[in-house]
């Protein structure tokens, strides 16, 4: 019995065990790669939406020059 026993440990439970640990090590690898990903695309997001932002403003104050150089072309 204590043999059987044994030689469960030695090539059943000891690899299950190596393999679920090495399993959650990778996983939470993966957890911090993609949160890391995230903070990446959300930064990235913003700088856009900014970008983005200040250039419709600078198109509004081009027309609205415009604007008036055609208000003052027609006086």
């Amino acid at each position: 019995m204590m043999e059987f026993l044994d030689m469960l440990l030695k090539w059943i439970v000891a690899p299950t065990v190596a393999l679920v640990s090495y399993m959650f090590l990778k996983q939470q690898s993966h957890e911090t790669h993609i949160a890391v990903l995230q903070a990446q695309l959300t930064l990235t997001k913003e700088a856009h939406d900014r970008e983005f932002k200040e250039m419709r403003d600078s198109f509004k104050h081009v027309f609205t020059k415009l604007d008036n150089i055609e208000q003052a072309l027609r006086s």
